[in-house]
């Protein structure tokens, strides 16, 4: 008697669709994200960036593919049509002093990142004496071109990424600069006239004063606020002028002082 082969759990919902998370069309649109697919788009992330990019598309594949197979609508094996004969591709490029990545399944684009470019540093060349603090970054970024630009959610994430690393401490201070920024971006998804907004000049207006510590900025401090901005930022670009550029500028000032 010859043993059954085991069935794949029978789908109860439809699948999730490259279509439905990313903007993409044609053949790819209507193929179900895949776990063949996902893991593919990470290891080319890791190999390409050093890292997997938190919330890029191989994270978002990856949780896409895992409801696909608890689901049943595709096996653990399975790789998309469009992945499989086409390949994925992770490439990196400098314009104009910003770092442009840009994710591909096939030719389809699903995801591109632009960020301010920072430099690779040496020991010790971020932590002299006159180098910019993390409060002075902060400063600057309040008083620069985006200074009038009302705070919003990924303003917040970067203000208070900027004060954990600032602080050391992986939770944002109750009634500190963080939460004030918070608060302004939520306030400000409330409040239709963008003058009675919270700008980003009102929130970090003294914020030296304001930060229970502060630091030198480092390559990796740049690079955390950087991540947090774009992770809140539908475009995924940086704001110009915004707490994320002032940190990465003051990083690259502080590596070459």
């Amino acid at each position: 008697m010859s043993q059954e082969q085991p069935e794949r759990p029978q789908a109860k919902n439809d699948p999730i669709k490259y279509g439905d998370v990313f903007d993409v069309s044609g053949e790819l649109a209507s193929q179900p994200i895949a776990p063949k697919d996902a893991a593919l788009m990470q290891a080319t992330e890791n190999q390409t960036l050093g890292q997997t990019q938190k919330g890029g598309p191989a994270s978002v594949m990856q949780s896409a593919a895992t409801i696909n197979v608890r689901q049943g609508n595709v096996g653990r094996g399975d790789f998309s049509d469009v992945a499989k004969e086409h390949g994925l591709s992770v490439s990196e490029t400098k314009v104009d002093g910003h770092r442009v990545i840009t994710e591909s399944v096939g030719r389809h684009v699903v995801g591109q990142f632009v960020e301010p470019e920072v430099p690779m540093e040496t020991p010790g060349t971020a932590l002299e004496r006159d180098a910019i603090t993390i409060g002075e970054a902060l400063e600057a970024s309040g008083v620069a071109g985006a200074g009038d630009k009302p705070v919003d959610e990924s303003d917040a994430a970067a203000i208070q990424a900027a004060e954990m690393r600032a602080t050391g401490k992986n939770e944002t201070e109750a009634g500190g600069l963080g939460a004030r920024a918070q608060s302004a971006a939520t306030r400000n998804t409330r409040t239709v006239p963008d003058s009675q907004k919270t700008t980003l000049s009102d929130v970090l207006a003294d914020a030296r004063e304001k930060l229970p510590a502060d630091k030198a900025v480092t390559r990796e401090d740049a690079e955390g606020v950087i991540g947090a901005e774009l992770r809140n930022k539908l475009d995924m670009r940086t704001t110009p002028g915004g707490v994320a550029a002032s940190m990465a500028v003051a990083a690259t000032i502080n590596q070459n002082s």
